[in-house]
């Protein structure tokens, strides 16, 4: 089996060079950095707003424990049926066992990260259930047998074209270049999922303790016929969406439309607090919510890195990456992609396999100066290579910068060794970029820069 190092190598190298690809993306990016720039121009202070939110989601992690209880005692006493998931398969065992005892075969879904961090979809088709993604852009990429390009654009590296061809291959719909056309295609497939589906299944972009209600964002109304329509509901959220207040709203709700997608406000801001009330004319008869944890207490025990759990989700960090913009979502083969997902994957599923993703990054620090939660990533991408030279380093690379310390501590070698370098760099033509070059992974596509003539102390000592 290919290691998920290797394997990010290849397809980031073949994505690399696909110019077509990449020129679509920074299209689509150029597009909404206006937007987002316009919208975060109308906060009163957008850096102030910045360090409110940090600061909410500082305290909110500060009495998570409390906040848990609470938010579960709220929605029981409205009839809801809240679940602890330890990990990944209990959230699925959990969501499976709700969909036997009720005999479902038919599921639809609204867009959930969390959802597909834990693979839900495969685990309830492994038990024949039909599972449908209602998101426009997840619904696109489901029929392509694909994982989300993007946390908040899941289909943004195809073009018209390319869903026109695929709705006319899948779902026999007529050939058009027209967006409005194509959403009514889509949407003309999924309302008798609607109607037929025995669950729906959400997830949530926070959950409001003091009130026990779970608040979803989303801009295609989608979300709310999936909660509306279906007998059961069920939605799935890590532990660390939850709010102190609905005060606390005010602040996110805008921050992440703003970030997110470039808008004032997302097209449906919902909340959801049980299952229908007496006397209510819609909405499910039963509603079961799933705390997942999945390694989340793990990580809000590391004070050097908890505040990773302040993020939203809105996926601004991805939009201003380099390394994502020429690289693509596909390439990190996980689910969570970009700067938040190379510092969060080795947390959440081993740093010795996902090591490697916080290399993949030129620590430029746009992605903490744009983050609306302050998380510093650039910091925690070093904080996790270190980890992994302590933890996970080859003898090979220990060698290897504790021969520099010693080399670059001494006055005497490293005289020698400068002199030697010099020398040296006369005959690298010779191997340069092949297998016996030591420099090879830098000069294999760049030009290695040369050793000065002159050292600075050399030409001190000549002057004076």
């Amino acid at each position: 089996m290919t290691s998920p190092a290797k394997l990010f190598k290849k397809q980031s190298a073949a994505m690399a060079r696909d110019d077509r690809h990449r020129q679509w993306v920074h299209k689509a990016l150029s597009g909404y950095e206006v937007k987002r720039d316009e919208k975060t121009a109308l906060f009163a202070d957008w850096q102030a707003a910045r360090t409110a939110a940090a600061e909410m989601k500082r305290q909110a992690l500060s009495r998570l424990d409390e906040l848990l209880v609470e938010l579960e005692t709220n929605l029981t006493a409205r009839g809801a049926k809240v679940h602890w998931a330890a990990d990944a398969e209990s959230a699925c065992r959990i969501v499976r066992d709700i969909a036997r005892a009720r005999n479902a075969k038919k599921i639809i879904k609204s867009k959930s990260m969390t959802t597909e961090e834990i693979h839900l979809n495969g685990a309830l088709e492994a038990d024949g259930v039909e599972v449908v993604e209602s998101d426009l852009g997840e619904f696109i990429v489901q029929l392509l047998e694909q994982a989300p390009y993007h946390i908040v654009f899941p289909a943004m590296h195809l073009t018209r074209h390319e869903i026109s061809d695929l709705f006319a291959r899948v779902l026999g719909s007529t050939p058009t270049d027209s967006p409005e056309e194509l959403t009514m295609i889509a949407r003309a497939a999924l309302r008798q999922k609607y109607v037929r589906a025995d669950i729906g299944i959400t997830g949530a972009n926070f959950a409001i303790a003091e009130t026990g209600m779970i608040a979803v964002t989303e801009n295609e109304g989608n979300s709310r016929l999936t909660s509306a329509l279906p007998a059961c509901m069920i939605t799935v959220l890590g532990i660390e969406k939850v709010l102190p207040r609905m005060e606390d709203l005010a602040v996110f709700w805008p921050m992440l439309a703003s970030v997110g997608a470039g808008q004032l406000i997302s097209g449906y801001n919902t909340l959801y607090g049980g299952p229908r009330q007496e006397g209510e004319s819609d909405g499910p008869e039963e509603y079961h919510v799933v705390l997942l944890d999945n390694r989340r207490t793990a990580l809000l025990a590391d004070a050097e890195q908890r505040d990773l759990l302040h993020c939203i989700r809105c996926g601004g960090c991805l939009n201003v990456c380099p390394v994502y913009r020429n690289i693509g979502g596909h390439s990190y083969g996980t689910t969570y992609a970009g700067p938040i997902g190379a510092v969060l994957t080795p947390h959440m599923r081993g740093l010795d396999e996902f090591q490697h993703l916080s290399y993949a990054s030129s620590l430029c620090g746009a992605c903490s100066a744009l983050c609306p939660v302050r998380i510093p990533l650039h910091h925690h991408l070093l904080h996790n290579r270190r980890n992994a030279a302590r933890e996970h380093g080859s003898w090979i690379m220990r060698f290897a910068f504790r021969f520099h310390a010693k080399l670059s501590n001494s006055r005497l070698w490293w005289k020698l060794a400068t002199k030697l370098g010099r020398f040296g760099q006369k005959f690298h033509w010779l191997i340069k970029g092949t297998f016996l070059d030591p420099a090879r992974p830098w000069t294999a596509t760049r030009e290695p820069p040369k050793i000065a003539r002159q050292s600075f102390k050399e030409w001190w000592r000549k002057r004076s």
